[in-house]
């Protein structure tokens, strides 16, 4: 039987640019709850949030259940793991730290390390600051190395458990000793090579130059410039119980939290769907920061740059836009940020599988291909 979609698509505010009739901005309505509907009704898919800021105009939409039969449908409170899409934040505080003359993109990053790691050179090439937020460092995807493999084995029912029993109690005095045994085996800077350690060497850079806990300056930087009051990485009690559960591939049991005991800039950062939509207003503004952090410092083909941990794309029709992907083992998320439209979107589901964000791609090319580009 057809499982009952349930959805609520909210109207935050609304902001005409120009003159825009009643019936164009019900259109955008129309095709948001129209796309993310046919998503929800998926076989695995449970629940669908997705906020989009289109020419002014602000929408979000929740859609289905967090959990299966249960009818609790995701709400403006929900909080949600963002996975890797929290690179972006980071991303956003060293070219801060940039500005703020903190630091140099071309600063080797032993300068900042109080420990001596000449493994971090290769030729007489160092891992330069630019090489960690481009992913070009040569450093492994994760420390330790013993959980690559489990991630590689992503559709394995036990993997979230087996990631979280390496990782919990995996200190970032073991992150330091263990970054001694990398060997690098290429010139940095020039191979786009996706790394979760490399983005946690950038928060212990990020602390060392500031003097603060990363978690500290990335939660005062968001709130207080961008009102991002419930984006963190480490949840009170009070606020666990707002975060959504999600599942795993095709297994029916609701997978476990991600846990992290490093700190958490790669993979581990939470957030609600309010909280996305001033995220995504302030990528369209055109402040020195954000003009900072869109650079593409290291070209890897002739449609997508790394920037600072972006996704820099050059598209024929969107112009360039600027992406990230997210994921843990119970959720998915995409954002897209389209300067020439002062277009910006931002979907998550609570689940996680191969098909996941194939399935949030199409909603977003559906999207993309109703609204008047």
């Amino acid at each position: 039987m057809k499982k009952t979609i349930l959805f609520t698509l909210s109207l935050m505010s609304v902001f005409c640019l120009g003159q825009k009739s009643v019936k164009e901005k019900m259109n955008l309505k129309s095709i948001v709850d129209h796309a993310a509907q046919k998503m929800v009704e998926k076989p695995l898919i449970n629940a669908v949030s997705i906020g989009i800021v289109y020419q002014g105009q602000q929408y979000i939409g929740h859609y289905g259940e967090l959990e299966k039969g249960k009818s609790n449908l995701p709400n403006n409170e929900t909080i949600y793991e963002i996975g890797s899409l929290g690179k972006t934040l980071t991303g956003t505080l060293v070219a801060k730290a940039v500005l703020d003359k903190k630091l140099k993109l071309e600063d080797p990053v032993q300068k900042y390390l109080s420990e001596d790691y000449p493994n971090l050179v290769f030729n007489g090439h160092p891992v330069l600051i630019k090489d960690l937020v481009t992913h070009t460092s040569g450093l492994p995807k994760m420390l330790p190395l013993e959980a690559n493999a489990v991630l590689n084995d992503f559709t394995n029912e036990k993997a979230s458990e087996n990631t979280n029993n390496i990782l919990k109690n995996y200190k970032q005095k073991d992150f330091l000793r263990d970054l001694h045994t990398v060997k690098l085996d290429a010139v940095p800077g020039h191979q786009f090579s996706y790394s979760n350690a490399g983005i946690e060497l950038l928060s212990a850079v990020l602390e060392k130059v500031y003097h603060k806990n990363f978690e500290v300056l990335l939660k005062e930087y968001f709130a207080d410039n961008l009102q991002m009051k419930h984006t963190k990485i480490n949840l009170s009690k009070k606020e666990e119980a707002h975060l959504a559960v999600g599942y795993h591939c095709d297994y029916n049991a609701i997978a476990p939290e991600l846990m992290s005991s490093l700190w958490g800039s790669s993979g581990n950062v939470k957030t609600t769907l309010p909280d996305m939509m001033e995220y995504i207003k302030y990528q369209l503004k055109n402040t020195p920061e954000i003009a900072e952090s869109h650079k593409p410092l290291v070209k890897i083909d002739d449609t997508f740059s790394s920037g600072y941990t972006w996704r820099v794309i050059t598209d024929e029709k969107l112009g360039t836009l600027y992406k990230h992907h997210g994921g843990v083992f119970r959720a998915q998320c995409f954002i897209y940020i389209i300067p020439k439209y002062n277009l910006g979107v931002f979907i998550i589901t609570n689940q996680s599988g191969v098909n996941t964000a194939k399935d949030m791609q199409s909603v977003l090319d559906e999207i993309f291909g109703s609204i008047s580009l």
